[in-house]
């Protein structure tokens, strides 16, 4: 069974967090390059991480986003106290803020399975059993990654969880994010995700009351670890 090393980073700077990624991801890359010239009897293991961790009023631009759907310039982001990335994840524009839930799993497939799109339905999967136990039936649309409640009927559908990875020599960084208790103002400044006919939700919001996030990080760990049969240490 592979271990995963668990850190909650609190509320950190996007960059700072995204460095720190960086940092992580490149050590896992360097190790398995190095072992392709060493023998079998020492090589060395790959190590797997998860980090959750909450930003600070940012908006992020994927790979495959458009710089128009942030609504507001430079001016107006300063007023709402948020910053921007342009960063290196699948995806187009999203929102990252207090009251949200970031979790970015660092890990080497090659310890797991070697199916990017099997990944980002475990990632999902673990979104959607956290719901259930809060009575919410949440599930997926097709052709739009991420978690919905009411996916099948365009009048009500709504995305409460956004996703987005990067994967390079089957090791993935970026992740996900739960809104929990979210300020889905925010969500107004974008086009999420490049999603022009559908609303975004929020935990509290659904379940008109606060909800404690230390209780929903627990359970985020329980399903991860069940699905990716792992050890969260």
């Amino acid at each position: 069974m592979q271990t995963v090393k668990f850190t909650d980073l609190g509320l950190i700077d996007y960059k700072e967090a995204w460095d720190h990624q960086e940092k992580l991801f490149d050590q896992i890359v360097q190790t398995k390059v190095s072992n392709r010239t060493k023998s079998p009897d020492s090589v060395l293991p790959t190590p797997n991480y998860l980090l959750f961790c909450e930003h600070p009023h940012v908006y992020t631009l994927g790979n495959s986003g458009k710089q128009e759907h942030l609504l507001v310039n430079e001016q107006q982001l300063k007023e709402k106290n948020a910053t921007y990335y342009k960063i290196n994840r699948g995806g187009d524009i999203t929102y990252h803020g207090p009251g949200q839930i970031v979790g970015y799993p660092i890990l080497d497939l090659d310890n797991f399975f070697t199916d990017i799109h099997k990944y980002l339905r475990f990632l999902e999967e673990m979104v959607i059993r956290t719901l259930s136990e809060y009575g919410i039936e949440s599930g997926r649309s097709a052709g739009e990654t991420g978690v919905w409640l009411d996916a099948g009927d365009p009048r009500k559908a709504r995305k409460i969880c956004a996703m987005g990875v990067r994967a390079s020599r089957w090791v993935t960084m970026h992740g996900f994010a739960l809104n929990v208790n979210a300020d889905l103002n925010y969500f107004g400044n974008i086009i999420p995700c490049g999603i022009v006919d559908k609303a975004v939700t929020s935990l509290d919001k659904e379940l008109g009351r606060k909800i404690d996030e230390e209780e929903v990080k627990q359970k985020l760990k329980k399903h991860f670890a069940e699905l990716f049969e792992c050890e969260i240490v």
